[in-house]
C-alpha cells in the first residue's frame, strides 16, 4: 500500500509539472486532500518557514528591481562581459552565478541572456556555449547563496537535530557550497569552451544566415542595457541591498548578536534572513522614492510569487506522505545509505526533477535524512544535487535561454532529453558534489 500511495504522490507531482508554476502548487493540493480525507493520513506539515524567507527576500529584491538597482547590476556584468568579449563562455556563466548568489533567486537572468546571446554571436562564438551554462549557473547558485530558500532549509531545525550539526551556521554552509558550486560552475565551462560545432561549420546556422533579414539582424541589431541612463537612486537602492548581505553575514559570523537574553540560544538565521530582507527592501523604498505600484509587476515578484505557491503545495503533500510512510521508509533504506551515503544524492536528484525546487526538494528529503540517520557532512556536500530540474528541459529560465538564441544552437533535441542544457548540468552538479563532500568532511 505505501508503494501504491508512493506512486500516487509522483503521479500527482507529474501531472502539476505538466502545468509548471502555480499550477504545480495547485495539483499538489488535490494530491493532499486525497491523501488526508481518502488515504487517512495526517495532515504533515506546511512549509511555512521556508514560503517566509521567499516572501521577504522576494519583497526586497523585487524592490530592488523597481528601483532600477537590477538594471544597474545588469549594466555593471554587461560593462565586464563586453569588455573582454572572447571570455565570454567563462565569464557569462560566472555573471549569472554571481547575480544569483546576491539576489538569492535564479530568476535575474532573463534580462542578461539576451545580451550574453548578442556577444556571442558578434564574436563569432557558438551561443549555446555561454547561454546554456549560464542558464545551469544561475540555479546551481542558488545554495551558495546566503539568502536563497534551500540554504535556509539547511538551517532549519530538521538539520541541526543531526549528530555534529547542532551548531551549524550559514558560515559553515557557505564555506561548502560556494566553492564548490563555484568550480562546478568553472568545470561546465571549460567543457562548453569547445562544445558543438563552430558556427561556421554548423549547417544549420548557415541554412538561416542565407535568410536577408537573419543576417541583417545579426549584424545590426545590438541588445544592450548600457544606452540607458539610470537615475542616482538605482545606485543607492544596489548599495543599500549589498549592505543588507553584509549585514546577514555580519549577524551570521557573530551569533552573540542574534542571542537575546541570559541563557538564550541565538535566534535562527531563517528568521533573521526575513527580518533583514523586510527592513532593507523599506530603506529601499523609502530612500529611491520608488512607488509601491511598480514593485509587483516585476519579473522578480512574479516568479517568486509563483515559486512560493508551488512550493507551499508540493512540500505540504510531500510532508503528509513522508510523515506517514516513515517507520517503513526507514527500516527499507536506512541499511543503504549507511553501506554508502552517497547514494542519498540520487534521491535529492530525482525529487528535483520532479518538483522544480530546491528549497521543496530539501523541505521533502530533509527530514528523511534526519530519520534514517545520515552523517552530516554528507548532507551538507550533497547540497547541489537538490538542483535537478535542468535535466527535464521545461523550466522557465532554459525555456527563455532556448528563445533568447536568435541563432538556433540552443535547443531541445529531437529526442527531448538531448538538448542544450543536459550535459553542462551534469557536469556542474556532480563537480560540486564531489567538492562539497570534500569540503564539508574536511571542515565539520
Amino acid at each position: 500500500m505505501l508503494i501504491a500511495e508512493f506512486i500516487f504522490m509522483l503521479l500527482m507531482l507529474y501531472i502539476g509539472s505538466r502545468y509548471g508554476g502555480i499550477g504545480l502548487g495547485l495539483v499538489s493540493g488535490i494530491g493532499l486532500v486525497i491523501e488526508v480525507f481518502v488515504l487517512r493520513m495526517p495532515p504533515g506539515h506546511a512549509p511555512v518557514d521556508v514560503m517566509l524567507i521567499i516572501l521577504a527576500v522576494v519583497g526586497c529584491a523585487a524592490v530592488l528591481e523597481a528601483a532600477g538597482g537590477l538594471k544597474c547590476m545588469l549594466q555593471v556584468a554587461e560593462k565586464i562581459l563586453r569588455k573582454h568579449p572572447k571570455f565570454i563562455t567563462f565569464l557569462g556563466p560566472l555573471v549569472t552565478y554571481l547575480l544569483s548568489i546576491m539576489l538569492g533567486t535564479g530568476h535575474a537572468v532573463y534580462t542578461i541572456m539576451p545580451i550574453i546571446g548578442d556577444i556571442a554571436l558578434k564574436n563569432n562564438i557558438r551561443p549555446e556555449r555561454p547561454m546554456a551554462a549560464a542558464s545551469v549557473a544561475s540555479q546551481l547558485a542558488l545554495t551558495g547563496s546566503p539568502i536563497s530558500a534551500v540554504v535556509a532549509c539547511y538551517l532549519g531545525r530538521d538539520v541541526l537535530q543531526i549528530p555534529g550539526l547542532e551548531d551549524l551556521t550559514l558560515v559553515d554552509i557557505l564555506m561548502v557550497t560556494f566553492p564548490a558550486t563555484l568550480l562546478g560552475v568553472i568545470a561546465m565551462s571549460i567543457y562548453s569552451n569547445y562544445r558543438g560545432k563552430e558556427l561556421k561549420d554548423d549547417p544549420e546556422f548557415q541554412l538561416r544566415m542565407q535568410d536577408p533579414e537573419f543576417r541583417k539582424s545579426i549584424a545590426e541589431t545590438s541588445k544592450t542595457t548600457l544606452n540607458e541612463q539610470l537615475p542616482f537612486s538605482a545606485r543607492l537602492s544596489v548599495g543599500i541591498f549589498l549592505i543588507s548581505l553584509v549585514t546577514i553575514f555580519i549577524i551570521a559570523v557573530v551569533p552573540s548578536v542574534r542571542t537575546i537574553g541570559e541563557g538564550a540560544k541565538p535566534i535562527s538565521m531563517g528568521v533573521v534572513i526575513q527580518m533583514i530582507m523586510l527592513a532593507f527592501g523599506a530603506l529601499i523604498l523609502i530612500a529611491s522614492k520608488t512607488p509601491v505600484s511598480k514593485v509587483p509587476n516585476g519579473v522578480v515578484f512574479k516568479s517568486g510569487m509563483t515559486a512560493c505557491i508551488a512550493i507551499f503545495g508540493i512540500a505540504w503533500m510531500s510532508d503528509t506522505y513522508f510523515s506517514y510512510a516513515m517507520p517503513q521508509f526507514k527500516a527499507v533504506i536506512t541499511d543503504m545509505v549507511n553501506s554508502y551515503p552517497w547514494t542519498f544524492a540520487f534521491a535529492l536528484f530525482a525529487v528535483s526533477v520532479v518538483v522544480n525546487s530546491q528549497a521543496a526538494t530539501a523541505k521533502i528529503l530533509l527530514p528523511v535524512a534526519v530519520a534514517i540517520g545520515l552523517p552530516g557532512p554528507v548532507l551538507i556536500g550533497l547540497m547541489p544535487a537538490t538542483y535537478a530540474y535542468f535535466f527535464i528541459p521545461n523550466y522557465p529560465s532554459d525555456i527563455a535561454t532556448v528563445n533568447f538564441d536568435t541563432s538556433g544552437t540552443t535547443k531541445i533535441g529531437k529526442y527531448y532529453f538531448n538538448h542544450s542544457f543536459m550535459v553542462p548540468g551534469l557536469i556542474g552538479v556532480i563537480t560540486s558534489c564531489l567538492v562539497g563532500l570534500f569540503l564539508a568532511n574536511l571542515m565539520l
